[in-house]
């Protein structure tokens, strides 16, 4: 890649989407979930502070930034529900990556399509630690934008071979049936969420609507069940019934941020949860019954962004998917930023 100051690399959504192509999806999954992976298991290192949010009473818009002290990251995301009745995506980002010694961004990328791909291998990588082992059968209630990558992420890291699928609006499970279809699964279309979950050792829950919704009610979830429950990412926005929580090993991403944003906002302040990193690293363990219900309550958290464009950086000398953008000021003189105007005018 160029190293002439003025030029930042950018990852367009055609580039991206070339990238993905290119990796193979799984094999993207698989290698952005050890990327996820290893930045949990350093999380000591990283600037940690819940998303700042802008919140409407159509939508949210959220920064999320985050440092390990050599590189900085920062996503700019949306959650806006409303938009698909307009053609529009629920849910758009993208990111930057920088760095720390000089404050020089070195990455621009689009992130709608990759924070698609970073939630489902965040959601695979929490699943390998807390999931019954030998699971192969997921319910993935919520058919919309995220649900393939989760079928994919969780085929591509756990094996998981089986999905039942369910969404209100039957047109959505169809889509999503449709787009897996030739892709290694044996697929359910589900008349019901209660039909869904019946068999599932996994239960991924990834619904749109800003809410406090009852996806999932305490007779739905039998023993020895992991939950994923995506779908709950801002205040008053939820998708589990409290008694769900009340029996469930709760695990989260940051505690300070879930508590704002995820499930366990129905809960005591007080009330116990894990970090993921916490599992990673063995200080805590999993599972001591077979019978334990356990819960990811996943709000999305900027390591994980990071984590994402720090792969995708990693890729484009090797690919060389990205375009460079002109973003910086480059004058012959650093101090001379004037005279740089007086040049470009005297040029034309």
């Amino acid at each position: 890649m160029t190293a002439r100051l003025n030029i930042v690399p950018f990852v367009s959504v055609d580039h991206m989407m070339k990238l993905v192509l290119a990796i193979g999806v799984e094999r993207f999954l698989t290698d952005l979930a050890e990327y996820i992976e290893e930045d949990f298991r350093r999380w000591a290192l990283f600037d940690k502070t819940p998303r700042v949010a802008s919140h409407s009473i159509d939508g949210v818009i959220e920064l999320m930034p985050t440092s390990d002290g050599r590189l900085y990251g920062f996503k700019y995301v949306n959650g806006h529900p409303k938009n698909t009745r307009d053609g529009r995506q629920t849910v758009t980002a993208f990111g930057v990556l920088a760095d720390v010694g000089n404050g020089y961004p070195m990455l621009l990328s689009e992130m709608t399509i990759l924070t698609a791909l970073r939630t489902a291998a965040t959601s695979a990588v929490a699943a390998k630690y807390l999931a019954p082992k030998g699971a192969e059968c997921m319910a993935i209630i919520g058919n919309g934008a995220q649900s393939e990558f989760q079928a994919l992420a969780f085929k591509a890291l756990l094996g998981v071979n089986r999905l039942r699928l369910y969404d209100i609006d039957p047109a959505a499970t169809r889509k999503c049936a449709d787009n897996l279809a030739g892709l290694g699964f044996d697929i359910t279309s589900s008349a019901s969420a209660h039909a869904a979950v019946e068999g599932a050792h996994i239960i991924t829950t990834v619904t749109a609507d800003k809410q406090c919704a009852t996806i999932l009610t305490d007779n739905m979830v039998g023993s020895g069940v992991h939950i994923n429950a995506v779908g709950g990412d801002c205040p008053g926005k939820t998708e589990l019934h409290r008694d769900i929580l009340l029996r469930s090993q709760i695990f989260v991403e940051y505690t300070p941020q879930t508590r704002i944003e995820g499930e366990i906002q129905q809960l005591a302040a007080d009330h116990p949860v894990v970090e993921l990193w916490e599992v990673m690293t063995g200080k805590t363990s999993v599972r001591a019954d077979s019978r334990a219900v356990t819960l990811f309550d996943s709000v999305g958290f900027a390591t994980e962004d990071f984590s994402a464009l720090r792969y995708v950086r990693d890729q484009l000398a090797d690919t060389g998917f990205y375009e460079e953008l002109d973003l910086l000021a480059d004058p012959d003189e650093p101090r001379d930023l004037f005279g740089m105007l007086l040049r470009a005018a005297n040029n034309d």
